[in-house]
């Protein structure tokens, strides 16, 4: 004959445990199977004299619907997540061949293709923050070296104005594509400032990690994580 507390459940599938610390399984590690079949078990060994209390019965009832509901909510995120990761994936894809800005103040000097006479010709793209408005300003194109190579106006403006520099030097030279370092100051009442440079890449692949996270492979042969990126273009 076994007492009919709730703890008794558990001992009726294995009545040589002896106390709680050597029990096997505990209730958070067994299926809603498990369960049904330790209650059924109870209820046919209960002594019909002192049957099992309302309360007790209740209360186990209780525990395997939080059992049984903890395990479906489980597999529901776990479902979850995987057609999110499926929605980001196809999301993602649809970036490669985007233009991009990030904060950042590199940008490389690529082949942009070719003049009229067949010659490659080099760009590097990037924008300026020129703030609620500025009477223009200038920005300077340095080598990975930190040496000065060239430097041109900005017109007045506000918002982000683009930059382009075709790789030509201020010696006239061309210089070979590669990274380059882009700063820039605008003008506000009278007065040089320094102004937020943002370097443009495209976009050639996307990765995704085991974490979800979004990593886009750029032509400059950089990678950045999409929360990185100021803008799409």
């Amino acid at each position: 004959m076994i007492n009919n507390t709730p703890s008794d459940i558990f001992r009726t599938l294995n009545p040589n445990s002896p106390t709680e610390a050597t029990r096997s399984r505990d209730v958070s590690d067994m299926g809603s199977d498990d369960f049904l079949a330790l209650m059924i078990a109870q209820m046919k060994n209960q002594d019909p004299t002192k049957p099992m209390d309302q309360m007790a019965f209740l209360s186990q009832l209780a525990q395997f619907g939080t059992l049984s509901g903890v395990q479906e909510l489980n597999g529901s995120f776990g479902q979850l997540s995987t057609n999110l990761t499926g929605a980001q994936a196809v999301q993602a894809s649809s970036l490669v061949g985007r233009s991009v800005a990030m904060d950042t103040q590199m940008a490389s000097l690529a082949p942009a293709g070719r003049d009229q006479n067949g010659n490659t010709v080099n760009l590097l793209s990037a924008s300026v923050d020129m703030g609620a408005g500025s009477d223009g300003g200038i920005f300077e194109v340095r080598d990975t070296a930190g040496r000065l190579v060239f430097s041109g106006q900005l017109p007045a403006g506000s918002g982000r104005m683009p930059v382009i520099w075709d790789g030509e030097g201020s010696d006239g030279s061309r210089l070979p594509p590669g990274d380059y370092e882009i700063s820039a100051r605008v003008e506000r009442g009278g007065e040089l400032r320094d102004a937020e440079v943002y370097g443009h890449d495209t976009v050639i692949s996307v990765a995704i990690g085991s974490g979800n996270q979004v990593t886009l492979n750029l032509a400059s042969g950089r990678s950045v994580d999409v929360s990185d990126v100021k803008e799409f273009f």
